[in-house]
């Protein structure tokens, strides 16, 4: 991958004028999940929007409050979804602000069938960093249309990274959440991730045609379908090493994934092991793979016959 991504963060807490009316605030949370941090954005002049709050954090708080000046004020919360680096400071900014908090809906909604199965079977772990309690004011519908003082945004509903996930367009810019980020893949961990939901909110936002991508985590992409076409390159691949492993025998996503990632810490490996499952389960929903019992976390997983070597 040609990594475009500045090597040095910018300042945490400290507004950037990205263009468009758009600023960005850089949240004091970075990790091997998360990178520099969260991207906080504030669009508009005197009324503004605020995209992803993000954690729960009183320094970054004093920093988004801090970056109003004379005659602005904040009219309208906007959380891409609801995961811990994004969403949990959205209802203190509302407390502080009396704006509303809108989304896609609670951290549950959106969720495919599928993956509602799967989490009842249990064990699958996962979860990584879920504000569980989070639910907005109001529940944005996919096409929803959102108009502020002097701005204009559409909420796209682009489940995959997480079932409530959606990207705000506005302009040539779509704030992409972690949907599409340009420093990493993206990460799709059962049952909060969906592979095959994916697969088609990258399709379609390639389809919006943005100029350009505000990310969650990173820098701003500035030729996103050449990112999404490598995203969905990237998984193809991934895909073809767990069909290739599979060729060997029956397998389940565990054992999968220690052949396939010999090179990760072991910390990471049960990470790992959930997004061979994803791959595994969009295999399953496009018949190209079969499971040996109820779909679960320890199912074993197998080609069809024809597929199978010595067939």
């Amino acid at each position: 991958m040609t990594d475009t991504t500045p090597d040095t963060a910018p300042p945490t807490g400290i507004p950037r004028d990205m263009g468009g009316g758009i600023r960005a605030i850089l949240a004091p949370n970075p990790s091997p999940m998360t990178y520099w941090g969260t991207n906080t954005y504030l669009l508009g002049e005197r009324r503004l929007a605020v995209i992803d709050p993000g954690p729960d954090d009183p320094a970054h708080l004093a920093a988004i409050l801090g970056a109003l000046g004379p005659g602005q004020s904040i009219s309208h919360i906007l959380v891409t979804h609801a995961h811990l680096d994004h969403a949990p400071l959205a209802r203190h900014l509302a407390m502080q602000t009396g704006a509303p908090v809108l989304a896609y809906g609670g951290a549950r909604d959106g969720r495919s069938a599928v993956m509602a199965r799967l989490a009842e079977a249990g064990g699958i772990g996962g979860g990584e960093g879920v504000d569980t309690g989070f639910a907005p004011d109001m529940a944005l519908p996919d096409g929803a249309e959102v108009t502020g003082d002097g701005w204009h945004i559409t909420a796209h509903w682009t489940p995959g990274h997480f079932c409530n996930h959606m990207c705000f367009e506005s302009g040539g810019t779509v704030f992409s959440g972690d949907l599409v980020m340009g420093w990493a893949s993206t990460l799709i961990s059962p049952p909060d991730g969906d592979l095959t939901q994916f697969r088609a909110s990258c399709t379609r936002l390639a389809a919006v045609s943005p100029a350009r991508l505000l990310p969650g985590h990173g820098a701003p992409v500035a030729d996103p379908r050449a990112r999404i076409r490598w995203l969905l390159a990237h998984r193809d691949a991934r895909e073809a090493a767990i069909l290739g492993e599979l060729r060997q025998g029956p397998a389940d996503a565990a054992t999968l994934a220690a052949r396939i990632y010999t090179d990760t810490p072991p910390t990471l490996m049960p990470a790992a092991a959930r997004n061979v499952l994803a791959h595994l389960v969009d295999l399953l929903q496009g018949g190209r793979v079969r499971a040996l019992s109820a779909l679960s976390p320890g199912t074993r997983f197998a080609l069809p016959a024809a597929g199978r070597r010595g067939a």
